[in-house]
This record gives structure tokens, sequence and C-alpha cells, in this order.
């Protein structure tokens, strides 16, 4: 939903950080190009971030300050669904030697709240704090199958169905009935659908009432998890941990 009285001066601001949080550090010339606004402009929106500790100089250019991740830290402390669920998520990760992670929705995406590495863990490109499209995790189909269909209609209105590797889901109908089987399985797969050659099993993490807080998830690369992994093993892992943090949130 759009504001409808937006602060352009808010916007050009915060279109500064996402552009130096794109392309790293940056000069005030390629900034005001990048983005099409004047120089002074965009020198005076850096120097008052600077001022508030939200950006950094070195020479001539900027960068994205450290204060971003005492603000991150702060918010993720914060929620509770993190301290009952981060020693879940790391003992996950120590019992099967892989990567586990915890996933909430926020506008339609999935957000990561924590990255737990077993020794024999994939070093991919999640970090907390990344946003990805909930089609195409089993984080996040756990987290569709689980809301109400209006709301999930409404996210699909919105981030639509982008194919992120040749195994993602690409329309309705197939979300639709995968969601269906999560909800009888009560887990998710993820067969290479964000990121090819790796599988993924996840679970919800839901209030007493049935809503869904978030998902927490066990991946590994294909050549290490069979078929019977995803389905026994793994999965039963998975939804064992989901099932403490569920009853040390809710009692």
């Amino acid at each position: 939903m759009q504001a409808k009285h937006p602060v352009q001066t808010t916007r050009k601001t915060l279109r500064l950080i996402e552009e130096l949080k794109r392309k790293g550090p940056c000069g005030v010339t390629e900034l005001a190009e990048d983005l099409e606004m004047g120089t002074s402009a965009v020198h005076n929106h850096l120097m008052t971030l600077r001022e508030e500790s939200y950006v950094t100089k070195t020479g001539d250019e900027y960068r994205l300050g450290l204060k971003f991740l005492e603000v991150g830290g702060h918010t993720r402390r914060s929620m509770e669904l993190y301290q009952v669920a981060a020693p879940e998520v790391e003992a996950l990760s120590e019992e099967t030697g892989e990567l586990a992670h915890l996933l909430v929705e926020e506008q339609g995406l999935g957000v990561y709240l924590m990255c737990s590495k077993g020794e024999k863990a994939v070093d991919l490109e999640t970090y907390v704090g990344l946003r990805t499209y909930l089609h195409t995790t089993a984080l996040g189909k756990t987290i569709l199958a689980h809301l109400p269909e209006s709301r999930v209609e409404e996210i699909l209105d919105r981030r639509g169905l982008k194919r992120e590797t040749p195994n993602s889901i690409g329309t309705r109908e197939e979300l639709y009935a995968a969601l269906e089987t999560v909800r009888e399985r009560g887990y998710a797969i993820d067969d290479g659908e964000r990121v090819e050659g790796l599988r993924c099993v996840a679970a919800p993490v839901k209030t007493s009432s049935g809503e869904v807080l978030g998902a927490i998830s066990v991946s590994a690369p294909a050549s290490r998890v069979s078929d019977e992994d995803l389905s026994g093993r793994l999965s039963e892992m998975v939804l064992s941990a989901a099932n403490v943090i569920e009853l040390n949130i809710n009692y």
C-alpha cells in the first residue's frame, strides 16, 4: 500500500541508502548520476546521514555505516520468536551438520532472522536480513500454507511468482497445489527452487490459535540428501524443533 502523502525528502534519503547497499562505496557524482539527483542534494543527504553515523566516508567515497547493524541487531533481539527459536536453530545445525535458518514474513517477502552453520554446511549468500520471495523456499511455502487465502492473494498480487531457478513454482495453480501438500504433510520441501543443487525441509512455528509466526529449516546439497532423508530423518528433526519453539512461546 502506497502512502497517500509520501515525504519526498525521506524517499530520496532511502533511495540513497538502497543505492549504497546495492553498489557499495560510491562518490557523490556517481550517486547523483545513478539516482538522477543533483550533486548538491546528494551531498546534503549524505552529510546528514554521516552526522547521524548511518554513513561513513573514506577519501571521496561514502559507504553505509555500522549504525544499521546496531538498529538491525536491536530489532531482532526485541522479537520473542528470535529469542525462543535461536537455541533450537543452533541445535539443528549442530545435530545435522548442515545449514539451519529462521525466517519470517514481512510485507509479502521472507526475511531471514537467523542463519546457523553446521560443520558440513555449504557457504551460501544467505545472511541475516536478506529478503527473498516466499514461493521459492521451503521456509516461505511453509508460511504461505498457514496464512489466510486472502493474504496469500495479496502477496501474489504484489510480489508475483518470479522463477529463481527452473525448479521454481511459476503459476498460482502450482503454488496452491504445493501449499495443500504442505498442510497435509505438516512440512515443506524445496528442491533447488531458490538455489540449484540445494534441498531444504522446513516447518512452521505457530501460536496456540494457529497463527503462523515464522518457519525454521535445514538445507543441504542434493548430493547429501535423499528423498528418504527429506521425508524422514530431516523432516522429523525440523518438526521436533518447531514443536519445542511453539511450546516455549505458547506456554
